[in-house]
C-alpha cells in the first residue's frame, strides 16, 4: 500500500545512483509498510517535530511525513543523498528541513526545537551506541525529546533491555540505559528487508525517559560502570581498582558485596557506587 504518490524508493534510489556505503553504516529499507510501522510505534506525530538520523534516501522520512509529523528535520551527512531528499522537502512544503552534518558533531541545542521532539531512526549501525549514550548521558535531565523510537543490531537491543536476570547481554549499556530510561524491544525486521542485507536480524526498540530517574551524576556512572565493566569476569575489589577509592571499603558503604561481579549488580547498585564517591 503507497502512504504517498512519490515514487517508489527503488526507483528513487536507482535514478539517483544511492548503492548503500558500508562505510557509513547504510542499510537502505525498502518496504514503506515497514517504515510506516516504525513512524506508528512511535505514537501520534500530529503536532510532534521528529529528529531522524541519517533519513538516508527518505524511506522513513516519507513515513513520518505521511503520519502527520508537524516538522521533520533529517541529519545527513551523505551528500549523495540530498537531491532525493530535496524532492520529498517539495512534496511536502515547509515540514522536512534536511541538515547536512555529522550527527556526531552537531550541536543539538543549535536545532531551534519547540513543541513535543521524538528522535526516530533507523541509525548507522557504526555510530548507533555512540550517539544513543550521548543522548541518554548529558548532566542535563531530562532532555528536550520525550520518546526514542531506534533500530539497532538485535544483539544491542537486547544489551539495552537486559537486566541483572539476563547476565550474558547485561552490561554498561544496560545500566546507563536503565537509570533514565524505560527501554523495551517492539519488534524485529529481518536482514532481507534491507539493501544490503545485514548478517544480522534487527530490532525497534523503544525508550521513553524517566521523568525523576535516582539522583546521580552521569559522568561519574559512566565512569564506574566503564571499570566495572571493562573486567566483567573479575569482582568488583577487583574491577574498581582505577577508581582511585579503596574498592572494598566503596562496596561495603554502599552495601554491596566486594566479591560480587558487575553483571550481578543492578541500576540501583551502580547508582550508589557513583553517588559514594561524587560525596
Amino acid at each position: 500500500m503507497a502512504i504517498d504518490t512519490l515514487p517508489p524508493l527503488r526507483e528513487v534510489i536507482e535514478r539517483h545512483g544511492l548503492a548503500a556505503k558500508k562505510s557509513l553504516g547504510q542499510n537502505f529499507l525498502f518496504d514503506l509498510n515497514l517504515t510506516a510501522k516504525i513512524a506508528r510505534s512511535a505514537g501520534h506525530l500530529e503536532g510532534v517535530t521528529v529528529v531522524e538520523v541519517g533519513p538516508g534516501p527518505g524511506g522513513l522520512t516519507r513515513a513520518l511525513l505521511a503520519g502527520g509529523a508537524k516538522r521533520v528535520i533529517g541529519i545527513e551527512r551523505d551528500e549523495r543523498c540530498l537531491p532525493a531528499l530535496a524532492e520529498i522537502a517539495d512534496h511536502y512544503p515547509g515540514r522536512l528541513e534536511i541538515i547536512a552534518a555529522d550527527a556526531l558533531t552537531i550541536d543539538w541545542c543549535s536545532l531551534g526545537i519547540e513543541g513535543p521532539c521524538r528522535i526516530i531512526a533507523n541509525l548507522p549501525y557504526n555510530i548507533g551506541t555512540l550517539l544513543l549514550t550521548r543522548w541518554i548521558g548529558g548532566e542535563s535531565w531530562p532532555p528536550p525529546f520525550d520518546a526514542f523510537v531506534l533500530m539497532f543490531q538485535r544483539e544491542v537491543a537486547e544489551r539495552i533491555v537486559a537486566t541483572p536476570e539476563d547476565p550474558h547481554d547485561y552490561g554498561r549499556l544496560s545500566v546507563l540505559c536503565g537509570w533514565r530510561t524505560d527501554a523495551r524491544i517492539l519488534f524485529d525486521v529481518p536482514p532481507q528487508a534491507f539493501t544490503p542485507p545485514p548478517k544480522i536480524t534487527s530490532s525497534v526498540i523503544k525508550l521513553l525517559p524517566r521523568a525523576t530517574p535516582l539522583p546521580c551524576r552521569a559522568a561519574i556512572l559512566a565512569k564506574v560502570t566503564q571499570h566495572a565493566f571493562g573486567q566483567r569476569r573479575k569482582m568488583l575489589r577487583q574491577s574498581l581498582k582505577g577508581l582511585g577509592v579503596d574498592p572494598i571499603e566503596l562496596c561495603t558503604k554502599v552495601g554491596l558485596d566486594p566479591t560480587a561481579r558487575a553483571e550481578t549488580v543492578p541500576v540501583e547498585g551502580f547508582v550508589a557506587l557513583a553517588n559514594a564517591i561524587a560525596v
